[in-house]
């Protein structure tokens, strides 16, 4: 298996190099921020396991029309671990307390969050009350529905990189991503970079039913995208629509054919097409 090239690696650091980088509190290190862009604030919480760059392919289209805010959640990517005992709750109040340093006081914004974002997600959404203007869940579980197993590989220390990059692969192919034609290195190698610096172990979080008990307390106008076929849903789909629509009736619910757990990336273009038109709209 060829390495990653120094082109994808490029994409990368140059959709960074784009961003402001600011540091807020989380535990005895900080928490990273990065944002592009002006307008309406629109802050995106990425999934378990990842870091900022699970919104490669969103954060630039999305910065042309909204402020921008991708952290990478505590004890995930560059932000610090945050204190034990790891709770959906106090990982919520960590990011509410780095919003609070990013927004002036009583800006409303729209909150999105891609599978464990989502999870917390509600609950920020929950402290914040009417600060937060509409809550996108992409993907995420957390809801106490059935989901399907999947057969992960553990990136383990001392194994070669073409080693560590071919078990990056296969998540990506098990997990993320559900047209094996889009799995690029791109893909490939962000997986790589962020699996090994989870520090916080998201998945434990996604088999409760955390969110659904958040998501009571939360005012934001709701709403979901999903992929057709997310691994972690599929062929439950109906199910995530139908507890949502109960929260709040006739909330809107996306489904986009054909593409994985990881919406945002497979089907960035509809993806951000979709998300805009939400933003805007709650």
């Amino acid at each position: 298996m060829a390495l990653i090239s120094e082109e994808t690696v490029v994409i990368v650091e140059g959709v960074a190099a784009e961003a402001r980088r600011i540091e807020t509190p989380c535990g005895a290190g900080a928490m990273v921020w990065r944002v592009w862009g002006g307008g309406p604030p629109l802050v995106l919480l990425h999934g378990g396991y990842g870091s900022w760059t699970h919104w490669i392919r969103n954060v630039l289209p999305l910065a042309r029309r909204f402020t921008v805010i991708a952290p990478d959640l505590p004890g995930l990517g560059e932000s610090a671990t945050p204190p034990e005992p790891h709770t959906a709750e106090g990982l919520a109040r960590i990011i509410v307390d780095g919003l609070a340093t990013l927004l002036p006081a009583g800006v409303r914004f729209h909150l999105t969050g891609f599978s464990f974002g989502g999870v917390l997600g509600g609950h920020v959404a929950a402290l914040l009350g009417e600060q937060v203007r509409g809550f996108t869940i992409v993907g995420s579980n957390g809801l106490g529905l059935p989901r399907q197993p999947t057969e992960l590989e553990r990136q383990e220390p001392g194994g070669t990189i073409e080693e560590l990059l071919a078990i990056a692969r296969h998540n990506v192919g098990v997990l993320m991503i559900a047209d094996k034609d889009k799995i690029d290195d791109l893909a490939v190698y962000i997986q790589y970079m962020n699996a090994p610096r989870g520090r916080v172990r998201s998945r434990r979080f996604s088999r409760t039913d955390t969110l659904i008990q958040a998501l009571p307390r939360v005012t934001a106008q709701l709403s979901g995208i999903w992929g057709g076929r997310d691994a972690g849903a599929y062929p439950y789909l109906d199910e995530r629509k139908r507890v949502l629509d109960e929260l709040q009736p006739g909330l809107r619910f996306e489904i986009i054919p054909g593409a994985g757990h990881w919406v945002a990336y497979e089907a960035a273009d509809r993806f951000n097409t979709l998300l805009a038109e939400i933003a805007t709209t709650n």
